[in-house]
């Protein structure tokens, strides 16, 4: 058998007393996490769920995530994890094309009805044929009327299970991720994909993931990041995952404290909140005692901020590259090959890097050259769609569409990217994406997506908007109206209503003329 349950069902036989995850006053076994996970593969299977059919999943960093996750997996399932921030258009999009049989979707919270919109998405996708509500208080019943919960799934189910056999090439997730064009794409990882690449973190020239770390999961567990580096690898190794929902400084400086933390991950944004928080109160001299290693990824870490942060809590941190397609580390600061500061290391075990030119052609070192990879790491390809797939796997090579530079000794920096895609505070917003949405609007006739400099979210996005004649918005207008149809990490915060955008000869937009406009 190769399924990538199989993480959670060896660290409960080998530790089954001793705490997996902790969040707030709830506190569950290994053992106790894997019979949880069982009775959700036991209601599926009891539902008919068949070997390869997709299952969605939206949940915060909460127990439920990991309960449903691995539960998903082992009735033989295909998880199909889902950003809790989504509205119920883009719920309704998701579902229908990764062709989810059923849906999990936490009730959410009166800021933020993650079952509300979820529910709407769910009705609009007429293939999905089960929902459950996922409540926070499991006795509590839903609260849409005539929805399951998954408390009713597996209620009285055993806590025993025959895991389903499946073998290393079959779909274990479908992570979606956007290019510059078209709607989001599903990548398909296989369970060999993610155990090697979990394995490969945990080793002792990577994160070095032993069963004494107590690991702080703030890192949302739907993006690939968190669910490779941080969930995988811990349950792996046997650590003890402490779960955060949402990322907030003082919080996080108190679980560093009281659950004595050795492992942190973060995208460059939470380090720099944890910089300028008010330190006064807080045992920095503890904290840095029971740090072992800190690990940032998403975007580039500013050498000033890594300097500060490592100096103010005598701790290492280490950053890499990856991406959903690549499972998704690619490189990584070896603890056995030194570190460079700025750079993002290393091929991992089992994985080949090399820069090359448009032609194909590879560059000498020193040189610009757009960064491909093979390996075990490498996902099967888009779900359903051979067109985007064929663009980015060439003869083994994935096409990360990355420009990069490699040293003298081997360790590769990343400087540009050939897509438009923006990162704000760690998250991935596509332009393409936003723009199509707000094409929908009356008063748009045309629209221009960018990123701008920001010294906190490293980018915040921008709207150039061309209106329809005879029509007219303000920019408050505009904003609200976008706010209602899209993720409110998408949503571009800076809006400049134009007359006209600049165009190439072929009618393109020069988003360059506009990306230099606005970075002086």
């Amino acid at each position: 058998m190769y399924n990538l349950s199989i993480v959670l069902e060896n660290s409960a036989r080998r530790y089954p007393n001793d705490e997996a995850i902790i969040f707030g006053n709830t506190r569950i076994t290994y053992a106790e996490l894997n019979a949880l996970s069982n009775q959700v593969a036991s209601g599926l299977s009891g539902l008919g769920l068949r070997p390869g059919d997709k299952v969605a999943l939206t949940c915060p960093n909460i127990p439920y995530f990991p309960i449903v996750y691995y539960g998903i997996l082992k009735a033989g399932g295909v998880v199909v994890p889902l950003s809790v921030l989504l509205k119920q258009d883009e719920v309704a999009y998701h579902l229908q094309n990764s062709d989810a049989k059923a849906y999990f979707c936490f009730e959410g919270t009166p800021e933020l009805p993650m079952g509300e919109y979820g529910y709407k998405g769910f009705n609009k996708a007429d293939d999905c044929d089960r929902f459950f509500m996922i409540m926070a208080n499991p006795s509590a019943p839903s609260k849409i009327e005539g929805t399951e919960t998954l408390s009713s799934l597996m209620n009285g189910k055993s806590p025993v299970f025959e895991t389903h056999p499946t073998i290393e090439s079959d779909t274990a997730v479908i992570i979606y991720t956007s290019g510059t064009t078209g709607k989001p794409k599903g990548a398909e990882l296989s369970h060999s994909n993610l155990l090697l690449n979990a394995r490969v973190t945990a080793a002792p020239d990577l994160a070095n993931l032993s069963h004494s770390d107590h690991i702080l999961t703030v890192l949302p567990l739907f993006h690939i990041f968190g669910q490779t580096v941080l969930m995988n690898a811990g349950i792996l190794v046997g650590a003890k995952l402490i779960l955060m929902a949402r990322f907030d400084a003082e919080g996080a400086f108190n679980l560093f404290d009281t659950e004595a933390i050795t492992v942190f991950a973060g995208v460059p944004t939470m380090y720099w909140a944890l910089l300028h928080t008010d330190t006064s109160n807080i045992n920095i001299e503890k904290i840095s005692a029971n740090f072992r290693i800190c690990v940032s990824g998403g975007a580039s870490l500013p050498v000033a901020v890594l300097e500060e942060f490592e100096a103010k809590y005598n701790v290492q941190i280490i950053e890499g590259y990856g991406m959903s397609e690549g499972s998704p580390v690619v490189t990584f600061n070896h603890s056995d090959r030194g570190r460079k500061p700025g750079s993002v290391g290393n091929p991992i075990w089992g994985v080949e890097v090399k820069l090359v030119d448009d032609n194909g052609k590879e560059v000498p070192v020193g040189e610009k050259g757009e960064l491909i990879y093979k390996g075990h790491n490498v996902m099967k390809g888009y779900y359903k769609n051979p067109i985007e797939t064929e663009k980015t796997l060439k003869d083994g090579w994935l096409y990360s569409g990355d420009i990069a530079i490699e040293d003298e000794d081997g360790f590769f920096y990343i400087v540009d990217r050939t897509k438009d895609m923006i990162i704000r505070a760690g998250l991935n917003v596509y332009p393409r994406e936003v723009e199509a949405a707000m094409m929908k609007n009356d008063a748009i006739s045309l629209v221009a997506i960018i990123g701008i400099p920001d010294e906190i979210k490293g980018e915040e996005i921008k709207a150039y908007v061309v209106l329809k004649p005879g029509k007219s918005a303000t920019i408050d207008e505009l904003q609200n109206w976008i706010k209602e149809r899209i993720a409110n990490y998408k949503y571009p915060r800076f809006i400049e209503i134009v007359e006209a955008l600049p165009m190439s000869a072929t009618g393109k937009i020069l988003k360059k003329v506009l990306r230099a406009k606005d970075h002086g």
